[in-house]
C-alpha cells in the first residue's frame, strides 16, 4: 500500500503510537495483556544498600509481572538461599517478596549479606540488583574522663563530640540539660563533624551543660555524651587571681583582651583535597578562630560558583552545591578575615561518577524472522565496564542461539524464532557503583487486533483535517485498509494520508466527509476489521466583526459580535481588553451581541476582542478604541452645567411624587449627578433642604413625600467641574395631613430642686407633624409605686416641670406626639428621677491604719443609700497636719482633699510627712454636693529617715587636719540620734581609698578631724540617723594643705595617744613608710561598706576579711520601709555588686552577707540614687601648662630634698622615728605603694565644738 510522508507536526503521534507496539510499556488493553506471552520483568525490589531496623522483621522486596506468571528463587552471598529450610523466612504468596520474622526470636545480624532475587518463566529470567542488607547500629557512647575546659577570654576553643560509629552515621545537635538547643552564631557553630567550634570565647559562654547529642534515625534513639564544662576567664577575674595568689610586692596585671587576626580551625593547612559523585551535594567547610570574629568568603578559582545550584550555610562556613558534575571540578578557597588580617585554604575538588546511562536497554517485540538490536550504553568517571547476560547468565557460558551477536554495549539479533525470547541484563560497572537493566526480547506470533473501540464517533470542523484511529496490534506486523462504508471501495488518492501507526488522516474534511469508515488489519496468521463515524460540522463565524472607534472623553461606546454557528453546537462568547480580562467594572455591559461602555476614560483605551468558543472550533475578532479630548479648535471650555429646565410633577400619591426634567448643557464636561433639592412652604417657606441624589443619565426620580407639606422641588446637576445654579422650582404639591409617624426624641427627666421632675425632650421639626395642631402629651408616674398615670398636654414648648415630688424618687416618664387627626404610636418610656438635695448623715466608723512614715490606709463604713438623696458620686476625704512631733511649731493648715469615686469604703492617704500628728473627716458626695463631715479623727506618722544635713562646710584646712561645720536635716521626720561620718582620700587618679567611718552624737554641729594627710584630697559622706535609719547624704570634697618644708610634721600630741577624743573612735592605721604587710583575721568579718549611686543604679563594694572562697550577697531596701528586704547573689566570690533598677531620688538601705555563716553580714549602710562618684573633671595631667606647672613644683621638691641632706649631714635631727614608735598599730593592713595610688593611713582625732 502506498504510504504518504508524515508531517513533522505529526511526528510525536507516530512515535507514540509505534512504542504500543515495540516498548517495554505498550499501551494496550488488560484483556490483550491477559492473551499475550510475555517475559517477566522485576517492578519492584528494595534498594541496593539496604539498612534494616534490628528490631523488626525484615522485608526484602521482588515483585515482576509475566506471561505465564514468573516464579521466584534468591541467592544469598552468590550460593542459592534456600527458603524452605529456614523457619524464619517466608515468601509473600504470588511474589518473590521474602519476610524474615525478627521479632518472634530472629537476630538480624545472622541474615546480613547479599540478597538477588531471579523471577523466571518459560520465556526466561530477570534478575533483581545485588541487595545489601545490613542491620542498623547505634552503639552508645564510649566512657572517658571529660576536663573542665578552662579558656581564656577572647581565645578560641573546640568541643568535640566523637559520636560512636553507627549504620547509618547519626545526626549530631549540641542541647543543654533542659534539652534547648545551644545557640549558634558566626562565633559558635557546629561543623561537619559534629565538633563545637568557639572563634573566640566570651564569659558568656560559661557553663556546665555544653551535651552532644547523636540520634539515631532508623532505630529512634538518641545517645548522650557526657556534659562538658566550659569556664571562661575574663580579665578582671584573671587579675583578682593572680593578685590573691602571688606575694603583694609581685602583683601585676594580666594584658587585656587582645585582638587577633584569624587562623583557620578547620580544614588544617594550607590545602587539602576532596572527592565528591556526580549528582550528590558537595559540602565544604572553613571555621576559623580571631577576635573580632572573623568573616568566612568562598570563591572559586579560575571560575564562577555555580549559580541556582550554590548556597551557603551554617552562617556562611559551609559551601554547599547541589547535584554535582564533572564540571564543578577545581579548587575553592575559603577566606577568613576581620579587621587584622586574613587566613585562606584551598580545596581541590575533583568529582567522579558511578555509571549513569546514556541509553538504558529497551523490551523488543518482533515476530519470527524479524531483525532487532539491544543497545547499552552508560558513562562514568572512571569510564564503566560493560557485560552483559542472559537469564541471569554471564553471556559468555549461557545456551548459544545463532540469531544473537555480541559487539561491545549492542546485541544485534538477526531472523529470531519464537525460541530466541529470553531476558537479557546490562551491567556497567565501575569503582563507585554498578547499573543493572533488564531487557526482554519477546518474539511472538499473533493474528491482528485491533484495539480502537468499535463506533467509535469522531467531530471535526468543515475544511479542517480528520484523524480516524485504527490502533492494532500482530505479529507479523499487519497491514492495514481503509474503506468508506461497510461495502464502499479501497481509500487510495492524494486526499487521504495513511500513518504507520494506522491513522487515516483526510486533510480536508468536506460536508460529504461525514458517514462510516471501516478499517482492516491482516498478516499472515488472519484478519480483523473495525468501523468508525466521522461527522463533519458547519465552522463558527464572526459574521459582524466589532469595528474601530473613535471616541470622546465621558462618551459611550459599542462593539458588535454577531455570529454564526452549526446548530448543534453550542457557543460561548468571551470579552478580551489588550488579551485580558475585562476590568471589574459596572461601566462595561456585555450584552447578548455587543460590549458597550459607558463614561469612556482614557484608561479605556485599547484593543477589545470578541473570542467565541465551541466544543470544537473557536474564532476571534478585535478592534481597537481610541479615546480622544475635544477638538482642539474650536479651543474647548469646561464649566460647570447650565441648570436643568422644564421640571414637571406627575404621578401624584400621598406619600410619593414622580419628578422629570430635561438636562441643561454639560458645557463639555459630563454630568456625573444631579440633587433634588425640597422647600417646605407650609412650615419653612425660603429653606431648600437636601431630598436626594441620582445618576447624571437619569433625568427621572420617584420622591418619597411626607404628610402635610407644601412642596416644591428645584434639580441641580454636577460635574467635573462644579455644580449648576438650581433650576427653577416646580409647581407645589400639598400633601394631605396624617397622624404623627414618629415621637419626640432625648426624652430625659432630671430635677432641679429637691421637690421637682424637669422632664425634657426634642420636639418634631415642621415636616415631621404630619398635620396641623401639633401638641405633646407628657405622662409620669412614680417607679415601683401602684400609681396610675399622670398626663398633660402641651404645644409649643419642649419642657415640663412636675412640682411637689419626693426627694430623689425613679419615675417612669414617655412623651407621645399628637396633631389634629390623632395621636403618634405609642412612646417607649424612659426612666428619670426627681431632684436631688444634700446627703444627710456622715460616714461612721472611720479608721486608719498607717502603713508607713509616708502612707496610710483609711477605712469607713457607707452610708445608707436612702440617706444619699442622690446618685452616689462617691467620698471626700479631708486631711491634714497638725504639727511635726518633732518641732512642736505650728504652721497655716493646709488641708487636702481626695476623692474616691462610687462606693468605695477605703482609700490610700500618700505624700504624709514622717513623724507628724495629722487628722482626717470623711464626707459622702452625691449630684447636689457634699453632706455631713464625720468627726475628725487623729493619726500619728512613725518615725522615718531623716533628710541629709541642711549645709556641710569644710574650713581651716591644715597640714593635717580639716574643721567640718554642718546643719541640721530640714526635715529631722523624728528625733535624731546621731550623726555618720565616711570619708576617704582620692588620688590623682580619681580612685577612692579606704573609707573611715565616724558616729557623732546628735547635738553636735562641728567637728575637727586631725591627723591627715597633707596635700591629700578627700572626700566626705555626711548623713542624720534617727532609729528607723541613715537618711540621705551630703557629700563634700576638701584638700589638706602642703608640708612646706617638704617633710612630714610631727601630728599634735604625738607619743601621747589621740588627741582630746571625746567620744569612742575606731582604731586607725599609722605608719610611715609604705611597707606591705598581711595579717590572718582573728574571725571573719566584713567591713568598709561602700556605695557610689547614679539615678537608677548603684555600685556596692567592701571588705572582707576571713575563710577563703566565701559566697557572698547583698541585701536592700527602701529605707525607712518594713517590706522584706530583697536579695542578690554576687556571682563568685567579687567583692563588688551592682544594683540595677532603682529608683531616681530614694534613699536605700544595703548590707553585704556571706552564705554560710548563719547571721553573719556586714551593718547596714544607706544611700540615695543619684551621681556619688568622685567628681571628674577633664583630666588636667594631660594638659600642657599642667604638665609644665608639675616640672617646675619636681625642680623646687628636688632642691629642697638636697638642702634637707646638707643640714641632716651638719646633725639635725628629726622625730620621725619617735613619731613611728608611738603611734604603732597593732592591726597592720596591707598598703599600695606610693606611685600615685592610695598612700599610709595616719591617726586622726577631732574637736567637738560642744561638749557632752
Amino acid at each position: 500500500m502506498m504510504k504518504k510522508s508524515i508531517s513533522a507536526s505529526k511526528a510525536s503521534l507516530v512515535l507514540f503510537l509505534c512504542q504500543m507496539i515495540f516498548a517495554l510499556d505498550v499501551p494496550l488493553d488488560s484483556k490483550l495483556l491477559e492473551e499475550l506471552s510475555q517475559p517477566p520483568t522485576i517492578t519492584q525490589q528494595s534498594p541496593k544498600d539496604y539498612i534494616v531496623d534490628p528490631r523488626e522483621n525484615i522485608v526484602i522486596q521482588c515483585e515482576a509481572k509475566g506471561k505465564p506468571p514468573p516464579s521466584f528463587s534468591w541467592t544469598r552471598n552468590g550460593t542459592h538461599f534456600d527458603i524452605d529450610k529456614d523457619a524464619q523466612v517466608t515468601m509473600k504468596p504470588n511474589s518473590g517478596t521474602l519476610v524474615i520474622n525478627i521479632m518472634n526470636g530472629g537476630k538480624a545480624e545472622a541474615y546480613e549479606g547479599v540478597y538477588q532475587c531471579t523471577a523466571r518463566n518459560e520465556r526466561g529470567a530477570a534478575i533483581s540488583n545485588n541487595i545489601v542488607i545490613r542491620p542498623s547500629r547505634s552503639p552508645l557512647w564510649t566512657k572517658e574522663k571529660l576536663e573542665p575546659n578552662q579558656v581564656r577570654e577572647g581565645d578560641s576553643l573546640v568541643l568535640h563530640c566523637r559520636p560512636p560509629v553507627g549504620l547509618p552515621p547519626p545526626i549530631i545537635f549540641w542541647m543543654d540539660n533542659a534539652f534547648q538547643r545551644l545557640p549558634q552564631s558566626e562565633r559558635v557553630s557546629q561543623g561537619l563533624n559534629g565538633d563545637l567550634y568557639f572563634s573566640n570565647v566570651q564569659p558568656e559562654d560559661t557553663r556546665e551543660d555544653y551535651i552532644c547529642y547523636a540520634r539515631f534515625n532508623h532505630t529512634q534513639t538518641i545517645q548522650q555524651k557526657q556534659p562538658i564544662s566550659v569556664k571562661v576567664f575574663s580579665m578582671d577575674s584573671l587579675n583578682d587571681t593572680i593578685a590573691a595568689n602571688l606575694s603583694d610586692t609581685d602583683i601585676y596585671g594580666v594584658k587585656p583582651v587582645t585582638e587577633r587576626q584569624p587562623i583557620l580551625l578547620t580544614p588544617t593547612g594550607s590545602t587539602s583535597t576532596k572527592v565528591e559523585l556526580r549528582g550528590n551535594v558537595l559540602l565544604l567547610e572553613c571555621i576559623a578562630a580571631g577576635l573580632p570574629t572573623p568573616v568566612i568568603r568562598w570563591i572559586k578559582e579560575g571560575g564562577e560558583l555555580p549559580a541556582n545550584r550554590t548556597f551557603f550555610e551554617n552562617f556562611k562556613k559551609t559551601l554547599k552545591i547541589i547535584d554535582v558534575s564533572e564540571a564543578d571540578s577545581g579548587n575553592y578557597k575559603c577566606i577568613a578575615r576581620n579587621i587584622l588580617g586574613s587566613a585562606h585554604h584551598v580545596i581541590s575538588v575533583t568529582v567522579k561518577a558511578a555509571p549513569y546511562w546514556i541509553t538504558a536497554p529497551r523490551n523488543l517485540v518482533l515476530s519470527p524472522g524479524e531483525d532487532g538490536t539491544l543497545i547499552c550504553r552508560a558513562n562514568g568517571n572512571p569510564k564503566p565496564n560493560i557485560s552483559w547476560l542472559a537469564n541471569g547468565v554471564p553471556i559468555a557460558i549461557a545456551p548459544e542461539d545463532p540469531s544473537r551477536k555480541v559487539d561491545g554495549d549492542t546485541i544485534i539479533f538477526s531472523h529470531v524464532q519464537e525460541r530466541s525470547s529470553a531476558v537479557y541484563q546490562c551491567n556497567a560497572s565501575n569503582e563507585y557503583g554498578y547499573l543493572l537493566a533488564n531487557a526482554f526480547v519477546n518474539v511472538l506470533a499473533e493474528p491482528p487486533r485491533i484495539l480502537t473501540p468499535a463506533n467509535k464517533l469522531y467531530q471535526v470542523i468543515a475544511d479542517s483535517p480528520a484523524l480516524l484511529d485504527c490502533a492494532y496490534f500482530g505479529s507479523p506486523k499487519p497491514e492495514i485498509e481503509w474503506f468508506k462504508g461497510v461495502k464502499g471501495s479501497i481509500l487510495r488518492g492524494d486526499e487521504y494520508v495513511f500513518h504507520d501507526n494506522g491513522t487515516l488522516e483526510i486533510p480536508v474534511a468536506q460536508k460529504d466527509s461525514t458517514g462510516t469508515y471501516t478499517c482492516v488489519a491482516r498478516n499472515e496468521l488472519g484478519k480483523i476489521q473495525n468501523e468508525v463515524r466521522l461527522e463533519v460540522k458547519d465552522p463558527t463565524m464572526i459574521i459582524k466583526q466589532p469595528e474601530y472607534k473613535v471616541i470622546q472623553r465621558y462618551g459611550q461606546v459599542s462593539f458588535e459580535c454577531i455570529i454564526k454557528h452549526d446548530f448543534t453546537l453550542l457557543p460561548t462568547v468571551i470579552w478580551l481588553k489588550d488579551n485580558d480580562e475585562l476590568p471589574d467594572d459596572e461601566r462595561f455591559l456585555v450584552g447578548k451581541d455587543n460590549l458597550t461602555i459607558m463614561n469612556v476614560t482614557d484608561k479605556d483605551d485599547g484593543t477589545y476582542t470578541c473570542i467565541v468558543n465551541t466544543t470544537l472550533d473557536s474564532v476571534s475578532a478585535s478592534a481597537v478604541l481610541t479615546v480622544v479630548a475635544a477638538p482642539p479648535t474650536p479651543a474647548i471650555i469646561y464649566a460647570q452645567p447650565n441648570p436643568p429646565f422644564d421640571l414637571e410633577l406627575t404621578g401624584q400619591l400621598e406619600r410619593s411624587v414622580e419628578l422629570s426634567w430635561i438636562p441643561g448643557d454639560e458645557n463639555n464636561s459630563p454630568i456625573t449627578n444631579f440633587v433634588i433639592e425640597y422647600e417646605d412652604g407650609l412650615h419653612e417657606p425660603g429653606v431648600w433642604h437636601y431630598q436626594t441624589e441620582v445618576p447624571g443619565t437619569q433625568t427621572t426620580v420617584q420622591l418619597k413625600l411626607s404628610p402635610y407639606v407644601n412642596y416644591s422641588f428645584r434639580v441641580i446637576a454636577v460635574n467635573e467641574i462644579g455644580r449648576s445654579q438650581p433650576s427653577e422650582p416646580s409647581e407645589q404639591y400639598l400633601t394631605k395631613s396624617a397622624n404623627p409617624d414618629e415621637n419626640p426624641s432625648n426624652v430625659q427627666g432630671i430635677g432641679s430642686e429637691p421637690d421637682n421632675l424637669v422632664i425634657t425632650w426634642e420636639s418634631l421639626k415642621g415636616f415631621q407633624s404630619n398635620g396641623p395642631g401639633l401638641q405633646y402629651k407628657v405622662s409620669w408616674r412614680q417607679k415601683d409605686v401602684d400609681d396610675e398615670w399622670t398626663s398633660v398636654i402641651v404645644a409649643n414648648v419642649s419642657k415640663y416641670i412636675v412640682s411637689g415630688t419626693p426627694t430623689f424618687v425613679p419615675y417612669e416618664i414617655k412623651v407621645q406626639a399628637l396633631n389634629d387627626l390623632g395621636y403618634a404610636p405609642e412612646p417607649s418610656e424612659v426612666i428619670g428621677h426627681s431632684g436631688e438635695d444634700l446627703p444627710m448623715v456622715a460616714p461612721g466608723n472611720v479608721q486608719v491604719h498607717v502603713i508607713n512614715s509616708t502612707l496610710a490606709k483609711v477605712h469607713w463604713d457607707p452610708v445608707p443609700l436612702k440617706t444619699v438623696r442622690g446618685h452616689l458620686q462617691g467620698y471626700k476625704v479631708y486631711y491634714w497636719k497638725v504639727q511635726s512631733l518633732s518641732r512642736r511649731s505650728r504652721r497655716h493648715v493646709e488641708k487636702k482633699i481626695l476623692t474616691f469615686r462610687g462606693n468605695k469604703t477605703f482609700g490610700m492617704l500618700p505624700g504624709l510627712e514622717p513623724f507628724s500628728s495629722y487628722k482626717l473627716n470623711v464626707r459622702v458626695v452625691n449630684g447636689k454636693g457634699e453632706g455631713p463631715a464625720s468627726p475628725d479623727k487623729v493619726f500619728k506618722t512613725p518615725e522615718g529617715v531623716p533628710s541629709s544635713p541642711s549645709f556641710l562646710k569644710i574650713t581651716n584646712p591644715t597640714l593635717d587636719s580639716l574643721t567640718l561645720e554642718w546643719g541640721s536635716p530640714t526635715h529631722p521626720n523624728g528625733v535624731l540620734t546621731s550623726y555618720i561620718l565616711k570619708f576617704q582620700p582620692i588620688n590623682n587618679t580619681h580612685e577612692l581609698g579606704p573609707l573611715v567611718e565616724i558616729r557623732i552624737p546628735a547635738n553636735e554641729s562641728s567637728l575637727i578631724l586631725k591627723n591627715l594627710n597633707y596635700s591629700t584630697r578627700y572626700k566626705f559622706y555626711f548623713n542624720a540617723q534617727t532609729s528607723v535609719g541613715s537618711g540621705s547624704q551630703i557629700t563634700e570634697e576638701a584638700v589638706t594643705i602642703m608640708d612646706e618644708a617638704g617633710i612630714l610634721r610631727p601630728a599634735v600630741g604625738a607619743g601621747k595617744g589621740y588627741s582630746e577624743t571625746l567620744f569612742a573612735t575606731s582604731p586607725v592605721m599609722h605608719t610611715v613608710r609604705p611597707t606591705f604587710y598581711k595579717v590572718q583575721p582573728l574571725y571573719p568579718r566584713i567591713r568598709n561598706v561602700t556605695t557610689a549611686a547614679a539615678e537608677t543604679y548603684a555600685n556596692i563594694s567592701w571588705e572582707y576579711e576571713g575563710p577563703d572562697h566565701a559566697n557572698f550577697y547583698v541585701e536592700y531596701g527602701v529605707a525607712g520601709s518594713k517590706e522584706d528586704w530583697k536579695k542578690e547573689i554576687v556571682n563568685g566570690s567579687r567583692s563588688f555588686f551592682v544594683l540595677k533598677g532603682l529608683t531616681p531620688g530614694t534613699a536605700y538601705k544595703v548590707r553585704v552577707g556571706a552564705e554560710g555563716l548563719s547571721g553573719f553580714r556586714s551593718s547596714e549602710d544607706v544611700f540615695e540614687t543619684g551621681p556619688a562618684m568622685a567628681s571628674r573633671q577633664v583630666d588636667i595631667a594631660t594638659q600642657g601648662w599642667f604638665i609644665g606647672l608639675m616640672c617646675a613644683v619636681a625642680l623646687l621638691i628636688l632642691i629642697l630634698l638636697i638642702v634637707c641632706f646638707i643640714r641632716r649631714n651638719k646633725g639635725g635631727k628629726y622625730p620621725v622615728k619617735e613619731k613611728e614608735d608611738a603611734h604603732a598599730d597593732p592591726e597592720i593592713q596591707p598598703m599600695k605603694e606610693d606611685d600615685g595610688t592610695f598612700g599610709e593611713y595616719r591617726l586622726f582625732s577631732f574637736v567637738s565644738s560642744a561638749p557632752f
